[in-house]
């Protein structure tokens, strides 16, 4: 990790900027796969899987045989894991759930809001570096509560042509049953478009890497609507004196380990805190079995010296992290500050990866900076909101005249006589 010590605020973009290619760059790699799978379908899907992921596969639907034999495959430990993040995250998004509430803007006039599931949803699931079954979770729980009548998933095979038994055990958990050996942006290109054999979706969610966080973006541009854009992922942490710096290592790595294009940021108010961290994070680094994925991530990571927490705040909100983790000696007090952040993690006992898995929150989030213009999935983000109103005679004798007034300044002749001709029959 490069040190920076304070820096003059006229550098903070450089300083701040991610390891990405630009979007242009991506497009012209992806464009080619979803014009191939939009035209040629599942042969497309089959021949562009052999090309990327190195593998020959037959039949794209995981078969009902391979699901059920999951089960056998991961053990009792994981097992209960996943029940009790199972319960944690169905209970922190079912608190999310609101009742209809009927305004009367006027005498006569009624307005409401109703929440309606989107009937057909597709989940995109890392799998080629690490199988993210956890994601899962985060996806079909809103998904089926919202009461979505559809859910796909796709995520790539590996060597040999196999799904990772974790992913098809949790898959079924969630009640998914149509699951697509097929990775990257050509998956984002059969949820958008459909094939064959994989259906077309109304919204793909999920995080995957740049090609894929593109083929998002543009498949969202040709009318499929997306969660929000989330490609490599990224952890902030802010620390003070209070930081224990073997903490701080230790989570700055549980975000470098997801891969060579991710990223992580340290602010600090102490050159003791940094320099005990990068003791700290070098002696964990060695002992990570994906320690060449974490390293490639920490050439492009930074740890900045900063004034005071104003200033750390001040940074933080500029770069506008997937994740934020706090620990300062008054975090939540701190916290309260920060307005551009997808996840906020509070204090030295609270690790990133607590939500990454099991505390209840949703862990798909906004990278890249987008946390500044988006929220990380939620239940809302299953739901269209549909609004319903009821005028009554009393109502429209009430608020006909601002319509048609409205109406006629527009040079809306048939809006005016729509109100009028109602007006008249009273």
């Amino acid at each position: 990790m490069q040190i920076i010590q304070y820096p003059d605020r006229n550098t903070w973009k450089s300083i701040l900027q991610r390891p990405v290619k630009s979007f242009e760059e991506i497009e012209k790699s992806v464009a080619p796969v979803l014009e191939a799978v939009k035209n040629h379908g599942d042969k497309a899907l089959i021949e562009l899987t052999e090309k990327f992921d190195k593998v020959k596969i037959n039949t794209l639907q995981v078969s009902e045989d391979d699901i059920e034999a999951a089960a056998t495959k991961i053990s009792p430990e994981l097992k209960n894991a996943l029940n009790i993040a199972y319960s944690n995250i169905q209970k922190f998004h079912s608190a999310q759930n609101t009742t209809v509430e009927k305004v009367e803007t006027m005498p006569g006039v009624v307005c409401w809001r109703k929440s309606v599931g989107i009937e057909k949803v597709g989940f995109y699931i890392p799998g080629g570096t690490a199988p993210l079954f956890s994601t899962i979770l985060m996806l079909a729980i809103p998904a089926k509560l919202a009461e979505c009548s559809e859910m796909i998933l796709c995520t790539p095979p590996d060597l040999s042509g196999n799904i990772h038994p974790a992913i098809l055990y949790t898959a079924k958990l969630c009640g998914i049953n149509k699951i697509y050996s097929v990775g990257g942006s050509q998956a984002i290109a059969a949820m958008a478009y459909g094939t064959e054999t994989i259906p077309q979706v109304y919204k793909i969610f999920g995080p995957g890497n740049q090609y894929v966080m593109a083929a998002k973006q543009m498949v969202n541009m040709q009318g499929t609507a997306i969660d929000m854009p989330a490609g490599p992922s990224e952890v902030a942490v802010i620390a003070d004196k209070s930081a224990v710096p073997a903490f701080v290592a230790a989570d700055l790595l549980s975000q470098a380990e997801h891969g060579s294009d991710s990223q992580v940021i340290l602010v600090s108010t102490s050159r003791e805190v940094i320099d005990e961290v990068m003791i700290e994070t070098e002696k964990q680094l060695q002992l990570l079995p994906r320690l060449n994925f974490a390293s490639k991530a920490l050439e492009n990571s930074k740890a900045i010296l900063v004034n005071n927490i104003a200033e750390a705040i001040e940074i933080i909100n500029a770069y506008a992290p997937e994740h934020l983790i706090v620990a300062t000696e008054n975090a939540e007090q701190d916290s309260e500050k920060i307005t551009n952040a997808g996840s906020i993690f509070l204090g030295n006992y609270t690790p990133e990866a607590a939500g990454d898995y099991a505390s209840g929150t949703n862990h798909t989030l906004p990278t890249n900076g987008y946390a500044r213009a988006y929220s990380g999935v939620s239940l809302d983000s299953f739901y269209k909101k549909i609004t319903v109103q009821s005028i009554s005679p009393e109502g429209l004798r009430n608020i006909g005249k601002t319509v048609e007034v409205m109406a006629a300044n527009e040079i809306l002749e048939a809006h005016r006589n729509a109100v009028s001709i109602r007006l008249k029959s009273l």
